[in-house]
């Protein structure tokens, strides 16, 4: 292995200049990426499970309006010293996951949407020429360790390229991208190839690609071509396939749940998994839809 491939990924991206035209008209103002996921917005969440996996650098490929979500990441001194002076530990703790120290937070303008692809290479002066994570806040995993620490465990073994990925109901095969693996049972395993939402019946494998990414910098010089993919955008699946000429992916599947937050009965239950995880909040959140099952609303108290 090329000691080049398994230098330290300290930097992450995170492509945050979407519209988030599904959850209109909540995100008419506010950026879906700070919805909030029980108590912290989605962003956080992401940034936090980044922070887990030692990860010090956060890029913001933003947008047009997007500027609440790096004013979340100030330090707020005012805020900090009426949390002190009320002695209440608990929320500075929650806190100062937000607060993320100068230098740290970087923000890239994408100024039009050409694809993810496309996103990604906005952030190529921010990351140079390093290895790098790649964040879609979109999707929310859950489990006794983060997606991206487990990515890094693996990253630090194998080096390359590293992608997460997760099982699917194998009639669903066509709403995702697909993996073909070297062994498809193991928790990790080389790539092979991947295909953009198959069929069923063409699939190589069930293992969907979750939105987590290690990449090499030497993505950058592919993306640089601009080649135009799938609904006329420049697609990552595409540059990436083309990096596995010259190195090694890998897959890492994760041990913990998924959740799309990108459509509304994703998030929904997303708030549900983590609100039933939550130490303070899992039990009473238990009985209250213990409640709901039991005695459900009529069609005539719904929104």
């Amino acid at each position: 292995m090329n000691t080049n491939l398994k230098r330290p990924v300290k930097k992450a991206v995170f492509p945050v200049a979407g519209l988030g035209t599904r959850f209109l008209p909540a995100t008419k103002v506010l950026p879906k990426e700070m919805l909030p996921l029980v108590d912290r917005p989605l962003i956080q969440r992401a940034v936090e499970e980044a922070q887990e996996a030692g990860i010090e650098e956060f890029i913001f490929v933003s947008g047009r309006g997007k500027s609440l979500i790096t004013q979340h990441f100030e330090i707020q001194p005012e805020l900090r010293e009426e949390l002190e002076r009320k002695d209440k530990l608990d929320l500075l703790e929650k806190l100062s996951h937000s607060d993320i120290p100068s230098g740290m937070v970087q923000i890239t303008m994408q100024q039009r949407a050409l694809g993810l692809g496309h996103a990604i290479w906005c952030a190529k002066n921010l990351v140079g020429d390093e290895p790098f994570a790649v964040f879609l806040v979109d999707v929310m995993t859950l489990g006794e360790t983060g997606c991206m620490a487990q990515m890094i465990e693996a990253y630090n073994n194998h080096g390359g390229n590293i992608i997460a990925s997760s099982p699917v109901e194998h009639d669903l095969t066509y709403k995702y991208g697909i993996l073909d693996v070297e062994n498809e049972s193991d928790d990790v395993t080389k790539i092979k190839a991947m295909v953009e939402k198959p069929k069923p019946e063409d699939a190589p494998s069930n293992l969907h690609i979750l939105g987590r990414y290690i990449l090499q910098p030497e993505i950058f010089n592919i993306l640089e071509g601009r080649q135009i993919g799938a609904g006329g955008e420049i697609q990552l699946t595409d540059a990436m396939v083309t990096l596995m000429n010259s190195q090694p992916f890998t897959s890492v599947k994760l041990k913990g749940e998924t959740y799309d937050c990108g459509h509304h009965l994703g998030f929904i239950e997303a708030n549900l998994a983590f609100a039933l995880a939550d130490p303070q909040l899992g039990d009473a959140t238990y009985e209250i839809l213990k409640k709901y099952i039991q005695n459900p609303p009529s069609l005539s108290k719904r929104a």
